[in-house]
């Protein structure tokens, strides 16, 4: 921003600016008239120091990107956007950037965000509470898919092809072909997953529901990990963590289930059905059974009250998960009470042998087929759980 910028404006606003402006900000009004008067607007640059300004082919490949050049200091972008400069600061720490000082770094694009954004607000679609948490939880899942994308895609594309030319150079012609396309598939990969997520919204049961659910939640653990991480060279662990992702990733798709987050060498996932949990659960382990490359795995799921935020899962159900995991024996899937009886009530499974032995034996009596269960629970020996008392878990497993 530049110091008569700073000056203008309403009192209030100027405040805000003080109030955010970096260390070593211009901060009184007489220093800015003054600093106004030795530095031109035009300048586009002019609060960076010579050795932070961006290297050309960088500022070509954002301009590419963004699709506009730099024209904007904070207070110009908020000023334009009609939003006071305190508000603009938090969509854009909300969003995941670094405050920028006086830089004119800003496009309009950006005004065009603070505009709508706080357009949301203007016409009580959202409240400002609400704009911060969109503003969060895009920029949160926006930056790891950008930085997931750059590593595993780009960065192989662009290894140097012909001498004199840096990996910058290439990757210019190379953003510029896959921009627009990968624009696209984004696009539409989020209307599928925004109808998705909201068919399960409008299906639940009343408005409680909608954000406290009943939900099967699982974690997936990789055994001994972190021996692992001693023994294996970095790419070799990598591709271990990566395989294992793309494993567990596929596996809860293809069933019905939703990935919450993956931590590496664990799994979050949750499913509206119990039945579909405790498959993703046995295919888990069966299908890292068989790849010898793989450790040995653990599977908890728990089943009960689950509050949902920003696409991630919380609360005692999700704690009792995990704790089950970890108490879990090597290539097997433990459950918790309230998830074997849902299996239970739904079909899924039998309370116990001797009650699937007397349903198929009255059955047989009376001429009909006898219940099919897909699953058979074990009770185990009661035990406490830190921080959740005493539990008894059930072992899951395919009824043969």
């Amino acid at each position: 921003m530049t110091a008569d910028d700073a000056g203008s404006g309403t009192a209030e606003e100027r405040e805000a600016w003080d109030a955010a402006a970096p260390d070593g900000a211009v901060r009184d009004t007489g220093a800015r008239e003054s600093a106004a008067a030795e530095a031109p607007e035009e300048a586009p640059d002019e609060a960076l120091d010579e050795e932070d300004q961006p290297d050309p082919i960088a500022l070509r490949l954002e301009q590419l990107i963004l699709g506009a050049e730099r024209r904007y200091t904070p207070f110009q972008a908020a000023r334009s956007a009609g939003v006071s400069v305190e508000l603009a600061t938090r969509f854009w720490r909300a969003m995941g950037f670094a405050d920028i000082g006086q830089a004119k770094a800003l496009t309009e694009a950006d005004v065009l965000a603070l505009r709508r954004l706080s357009g949301l607000v203007e016409a009580g679609l959202l409240s400002e509470p609400m704009a911060i948490q969109v503003a969060r939880s895009t920029g949160q899942t926006s930056a790891r898919l950008a930085d997931w994308q750059i590593d595993s895609f780009l960065e192989g594309l662009t290894d140097p092809q012909e001498t004199g030319m840096t990996r910058t150079e290439i990757a210019y012609p190379l953003v510029e072909l896959l921009l627009p396309e990968l624009e696209e598939f984004l696009v539409y990969v989020y209307r599928r997953q925004l109808a998705a997520a909201t068919g399960r919204v409008v299906q639940a049961a009343d408005d409680a529901e909608m954000v406290d659910r009943r939900l099967a939640v699982g974690f997936a653990d990789l055994v001994s990990f972190t021996r692992l991480t001693r023994r294996l060279e970095e790419e070799e662990l990598g591709e271990l963590v990566e395989a294992f992702e793309t494993t567990a990733a596929d596996l809860v798709a293809a069933h019905g289930g939703r990935l919450i987050k993956t931590l590496g060498d664990e799994v979050l996932y949750a499913a509206d059905d119990a039945g579909i949990a405790a498959e993703i659960g046995l295919r888990l382990i069966e299908t890292l059974t068989h790849d010898e490359t793989m450790p040995e795995l653990r599977v908890g799921i728990a089943f009960g009250t689950v509050t949902t935020r920003m696409g991630d899962v919380f609360g005692t159900t999700v704690n009792l998960a995990s704790r089950l995991t970890s108490i879990a024996p090597k290539n097997a899937v433990l459950v918790d009470g309230a998830f074997a009886e849902e299996l239970s009530r739904t079909g899924e499974a039998p309370v116990s042998e001797a009650e699937a032995a007397e349903a198929a034996a009255a059955a047989e009596k009376e001429g009909e087929e006898p219940p099919s269960y897909r699953f058979a629970l074990q009770p185990m020996w009661q035990r406490p759980v830190r921080g959740l008392g005493v539990v008894e878990p059930w072992l899951l497993s395919r009824r043969s």
